[in-house]
């Protein structure tokens, strides 16, 4: 593997986040909610909101969200760049790189990356109608165009049913069952029960969750990440800028953009439905960091289904082929486990935010800054105790000697984190982000 990293490395850096509450009828617009996401960003980081120059979002469909030229009129500020994109969870990570390559070229100077999506009281990705609070959940039209003609009259309508085929050949094929995803499911709430944020708090076990209602093969309800209302946003600029800004600078040390797997669009024309974008990209998404996988603190894999981040922690080497379900279990994703995952509680848990909130999260903890129970986390002041609510990770070396019985005295953050989103086999992207 070529470790000598990309020209781009640490060059440029993640210098304030924020976001709106998750909620199930946020009651607003997605131009009102994107405005407070990049305001709260830019507060955290320490600027003037007229300082952004640039904007950078995406749709899942069009018209699902405000566009660039509106949030810029809300905000009452001029840009020198302005970025629309159609996608999902394939998203985020490109608009990151874009980002970069375009305040590399002269462009802008920093960029405002978000996400702004009514995911529950209007265009919901599991293919329900927009609901309010308690209403009961009814199908929204889905036009048999396309390839849709080929999915919706036989009943493949939204994301559980499209996935399904692919989480079943990869459970039949590795001799896996839903015992495997309760584990991640489990593992991934608690990390929610110490998210003040998060739209799922109460913890569950192994039993709650075998005994939910199926939704598609091989998914239950809580294999299923959440349906709500947010947006999120974070700020993107040199790391010479950021030097002088009020965080702790996240520098982005490399990644890749919305790869994709052969034939992308099609996912029944591939003779293997679970050879996935990550296996194409590992290589490189690492050689542009200059690391390998054991060097990874923390990760963010994302989590639309508990089988996504089986596939994607084999597809980039944390575990080997076939060893994902086994790797999710045993305490090794947990808060202080080998390898901590989704410390915020994922999607399926703290809340659906397309992959926006993964960069979020791991930008907060490699601050040590991680929002959680403990009454200084604004300072960086954790407990690291579980027990009195943190959730905030320890450096990987600190999680080894406390698991050996010795005593942590000066704890650190975690060093490197590992983020990679799309949503299944087809595409996705990878950040790969350090303090």
């Amino acid at each position: 593997m070529v470790r000598s990293g990309s020209g781009l490395r640490d060059r440029y850096c993640i210098v304030g986040v924020g976001e709106t509450e998750y909620s199930r009828w946020s009651g607003r617009t997605t131009l009102s909610m994107a405005c407070e996401a990049i305001v709260t960003a830019a507060a955290d980081a320490g600027i003037a909101v007229d300082e952004i120059d640039g904007l950078a979002s995406h749709q899942a469909t069009a018209g699902d969200s405000c566009g660039n030229a509106e949030v810029a009129s809300a905000l009452g500020i001029r840009t020198n760049m302005g970025v629309d994109i159609l996608g999902g969870g394939n998203s985020i990570g490109q608009l990151v790189a874009q980002s970069i390559a375009l305040i590399e070229a002269g462009y802008c100077e920093t960029v405002a990356v978000w996400r702004s999506m009514n995911g529950r009281s209007g265009l919901r990705m599991g293919g329900g109608a927009a609901t309010r609070g308690g209403e009961a959940p009814r199908p929204q039209p889905v036009a048999a165009a396309g390839r849709g003609q080929y999915q919706v009259p036989f009943g493949i309508r939204g994301a559980p049913t499209i996935y399904a085929f692919e989480a079943m050949s990869y459970l039949q094929r590795y001799g896996y069952n839903t015992l495997h995803m309760a584990d991640l499911a489990v593992t991934q709430r608690f990390a929610a029960t110490l998210n003040p944020k998060a739209t799922r708090r109460e913890a569950i076990s192994i039993d709650d969750h075998q005994n939910s209602r199926w939704i598609a093969k091989p998914f239950r309800l809580l294999d299923c990440c959440q349906e709500n209302d947010v947006a999120g946003a974070l700020i993107v600029t040199s790391a010479e800028r950021a030097a002088d800004l009020e965080q702790p600078p996240v520098y982005i040390m490399g990644g890749c953009a919305r790869a994709s797997t052969h034939n992308p669009s099609w996912t029944w024309g591939r003779p293997d439905m679970t050879e996935g974008w990550g296996k194409f990209v590992r290589e490189r998404s690492f050689g542009s960091a200059g690391i390998g996988p054991e060097d990874v603190d923390i990760v963010t894999m994302y989590d639309n289904f508990t089988t996504t981040p089986m596939m994607y922690l084999e597809a980039f080497g944390f575990c080997g082929e076939g060893e994902g379900g086994d790797f999710v279990g045993g305490g090794r994703i947990h808060l202080d486990g080998e390898l901590p995952q989704n410390t915020n509680g994922g999607q399926l848990s703290e809340g659906y935010a397309h992959g926006i909130g993964y960069l979020i999260e791991s930008a907060r903890q490699l601050r040590g800054r991680t929002d959680d129970l403990c009454a200084g986390w604004r300072q960086g002041e954790h407990t690291y105790d579980r027990a009195l609510g943190c959730r905030q990770a320890l450096a990987r070396e600190d999680r080894r000697r406390r698991a050996r019985g010795e005593p942590v005295e000066h704890p650190s953050p975690p060093s490197v984190a590992f983020c990679a989103g799309g949503g299944g086999a087809q595409q996705g992207w990878t950040v790969v982000l350090r303090r």
